[in-house]
């Protein structure tokens, strides 16, 4: 199948505006615990499945990696958090995983495994988060390689601070809503911002900070927290005047 590069929105397709998501389990077999919950607006963290091609696959392959859920009742609707997902992932953990907020990176946040494109870690520090690609060798502000955050989140646990994700969710609307969204995003390598540096202008602009990219530091501004801070004080990243992202 092609790879999903950006997911279309639409605003009569939401994941407020659906009744069901669906589960791919491809990956079950490397991180038992882990299954991918794909919605309107959350591609699978490979970047390969939308939630068109997981209801395509899923009518035609009723007993494939793909399942319907239903989301039931809404728990906590700012994080992203429904009943019957929730049901799905304590069965499919034999209860060690009783809920997950698919819109957080901190409370109870989304299961990941070893085909994550990319990871997004909180910087304290900095109050914001990192995002790492794939493809990146170098080091962070977090003291990780893209490597040691995929050790991190590969094994299908939650991993509060840590979540494992498409590139593509970058740049969708819900994707870290709990803790402020896009805004929060203070250092990513320079090559990823590069290449969807288009698309986050586009989701800031929206967002009232049309500029945001110039504000985000990556490898060339510094790769600790001590280093980058004082860029992101002199450009004037929004994430500085948030709420602290530890509470």
């Amino acid at each position: 199948m092609n790879k999903i590069v950006e997911q279309k929105r639409s605003s009569a397709l939401t994941d407020a505006g659906t009744d069901t998501f669906y589960a791919c389990a491809i990956c079950q077999s490397l991180a038992p615990c882990h299954a991918c919950i794909i919605t309107p607006e959350q591609t699978g963290i490979c970047g390969n499945y939308n939630w068109h091609t997981a209801r395509a696959v899923s009518e035609r392959e009723p007993y494939g990696p793909f399942s319907p859920i239903t989301k039931g009742e809404p728990l906590d609707a700012g994080r992203g958090q429904w009943r019957d997902v929730n049901e799905y992932f304590r069965k499919i953990s034999y209860g060690r995983i009783k809920q997950v907020n698919l819109y957080s990176l901190m409370h109870a946040p989304p299961t990941a495994c070893i085909l994550s494109e990319a990871v997004t870690a909180v910087l304290p520090g900095c109050n914001g988060v990192m995002t790492v690609n794939r493809g990146y060798k170098g080091e962070t502000p977090g003291g990780f390689t893209y490597g040691k955050l995929l050790e991190i989140v590969r094994g299908g646990e939650q991993t509060p601070g840590f979540i494992g994700h498409a590139v593509s969710a970058i740049t969708q609307e819900n994707f870290l809503k709990a803790e402020g969204g896009l805004l929060r995003l203070v250092w990513m390598p320079r090559k990823l911002k590069e290449e969807i540096g288009e698309r986050i202008t586009a989701c800031a602009r929206a967002l009232g900070v049309p500029d945001l990219p110039a504000k985000i530091a990556d490898e060339t501004a510094g790769i600790t927290e001590e280093t980058v801070l004082p860029f992101l004080r002199e450009k004037g990243h929004p994430a500085l005047t948030m709420k602290p992202i530890l509470e």
